[in-house]
């Protein structure tokens, strides 16, 4: 392939995740605001979740349908269906019809994710990968910088529905370029069956598992009928599944890639690191708004540092893999970096300063940095070309899977803390006056999803207002009262925000000590796959390479 194709093909990559970024990090900021609109504090973390399961269980079908009819007609499909999802996001009438209608998104979203990964894979080989992943890392950066501004001034200026409506023009240019880099490729390969009754099972195992760590600790307790029957269900769909993988010719996901310590490392470590980074990372604007007491735009402003830092680390990680073949000890030391932050992040509190809270940020930022374009290049590394899409949508699925559970586990984590802390909170002064008062507007009971509309800067604002109206002689005790109620209620949402940080630390921790057993493998200057791992003396299982080597776009 001529290299100004290649360019062309990586410009629409690059519009692809520039959507994806932008709307991640849009969201982000925008929550605390929707949280509030559609009263639903408790359902935070649905509105991620949606999105994450349902871009997960389309990420395998998805990469075995790219490897069978290519990419072209199924990165075109997921980006419609992506940007159908953000329209009806943006009409959301309740958190309900919100969470719904992010799920549609994640559709669409799947099939962008593995797309990406596997076309990259397709026109460079992974020698040169490293550096062009640091090429689209800057411009995740830049889009994830200007998100959050993006997202927090339109938040601040119009409402949070046109955070949704933004992604259509970009969405269309990315279908233009797309449709006009990748030519229409047809395929002559007799067997096209696809594994719908693992996938099938997939979905079952995975939706019930995610409801039993939402649920477990605050609806329900980790031990009644209802969780322990989820578990269950989980349990027996996944052993399911398991069994039908090993046995179908065709499978969503081949357990034979497994045998290699290579892509089980890089499967168990992904799982790991998101499932503590996606948890960690959505309660970083909630904290800065709801604790601090900033803006929507200024909390944007406390994530564009940690992009950019990522973007830097990205870059040079990219630059240097490409150059040494090396990314063993890259890996070790970004997982590492990332623990560190994550620890620190546990610290923050009430008194945590706005350039403090910066700091930690960029911390992580520098760690989760690193580690971007590691995995999925060391994996790629050591499968044929043949296998590219299933083994890139593998990696993903991991990575998918414990972003999904991470942030449930840790969103429940964080209501069940913050729920036990609430329960004191109710017979606060204050709460008893405004509830002799009966204020239209105002709560006169504080719970998960009422605790938005008194930190909020809007909510309190409304709130002196009230007092300046109330009799003369309660306006000096309403206010002591309220003052009162605020540094509790901060407090409480701190010390529960900490704990989602601990745990994610934990969880890091863990990846550490996994990424320690990854082989380090010469990477190819072909795309012909090597056929053993080198040091390690681990035969992978290799399916035949097509014809001339030629990917299937």
């Amino acid at each position: 392939m001529k290299k100004g194709n290649k360019l062309f093909i990586l410009l629409g990559v690059i519009l692809s995740m520039m959507l994806a970024s932008l709307d991640q990090t849009i969201v982000a900021t925008a929550m605390p605001k929707i949280a509030t609109e559609l009263n639903g504090l408790s359902h935070l973390s649905w509105v991620f979740t949606a999105y994450m399961l349902s871009s997960t269980v389309t990420v395998p079908i998805y990469g075995k349908l790219s490897d069978i009819f290519g990419r072209r007609p199924l990165y075109l499909i997921g980006i419609g269906i992506f940007l159908l999802g953000s329209v009806l996001s943006g009409l959301a009438q309740d958190m309900t019809q919100l969470i719904l209608f992010r799920g549609l998104q994640g559709i669409g979203g799947g099939a962008m994710m593995v797309n990406s990964m596997a076309l990259i894979g397709d026109i460079f080989s992974p020698a040169e990968r490293g550096k062009w992943q640091g090429v689209l890392g800057g411009v995740f950066g830049l889009t994830a910088v200007a998100g959050p501004l993006l997202g927090g001034w339109i938040t601040d200026a119009f409402s949070w529905h046109w955070i949704f409506y933004i992604n259509i023009p970009v969405g269309i240019a990315a279908m233009v370029v797309l449709a006009m880099a990748i030519p229409p490729i047809k395929h002559k390969i007799k067997d096209r069956s696809i594994d719908f009754l693992g996938g099938a099972l997939l979905i079952v195992g995975l939706v019930p598992l995610l409801l039993a760590f939402v649920w477990g600790g605050s609806q329900y307790a980790w031990n009644s009928v209802q969780i322990l029957g989820l578990f269950g269900i989980a349990l027996i769909a996944l052993f399911s599944f398991v069994m039908v993988e090993r046995r179908v010719k065709e499978p969503v996901l081949s357990m034979g890639l497994f045998k290699t310590r290579i892509f089980s490392v890089s499967a168990i470590t992904l799982f790991l690191t998101s499932m503590g980074m996606f948890g960690a990372l959505l309660y970083i604007t909630v904290f800065a708004q709801g604790v601090i007491g900033v803006s929507a735009t200024s909390s944007g402003l406390i994530l564009a540092p940690m992009m950019l830092s990522m973007v830097v680390s990205s870059a040079i990680s990219g630059q240097i893999i490409s150059r040494t073949g090396n990314y063993k000890k890259l890996a070790v030391g970004g997982v590492a970096l990332a623990t560190v932050a994550m620890f620190v992040f546990s610290f923050v509190g009430i008194n945590t300063t706005n350039t403090q809270l910066v700091m930690c940020m960029i911390l992580l930022g520098l760690g989760l940095g690193v580690t971007m374009p590691i995995f999925t290049i060391a994996v790629q590394n050591a499968f044929s070309h043949k296998q590219l899409g299933e083994v890139t949508a593998g990696t993903q699925l991991f990575r998918s899977i414990g972003g999904t559970v991470g942030g449930a586990l840790l969103g429940g984590v964080m209501n069940a803390k913050l729920a036990s802390q609430l329960t004191d909170i109710a017979n606060e002064p204050f709460v008893e006056l405004m509830g002799q008062l009966n204020p239209t507007g105002i709560p006169t009971a504080i719970d998960g999803n009422t605790i938005q509309a008194f930190l909020s800067t809007d909510g309190q604002t409304q709130i002196y207002q009230l007092i300046s109206q109330a009799p003369a002689a309660i306006q000096d005790q309403l206010t002591v009262s309220f003052d009162h109620l605020l540094v509790t209620l901060k407090t409480a949402f701190s010390n529960s925000i900490d704990q989602v940080y601990l745990i994610g630390a934990m969880l890091m921790f863990v990846a550490l000590v996994v990424v320690f057993f990854m082989p380090q493998i010469t990477l190819r200057k072909t795309n012909h796959p090597p056929l053993e791992e080198a040091g390690v003396g681990l035969e992978i299982q290799l399916g035949q390479s097509d014809k001339n080597n030629e990917p299937r776009l």
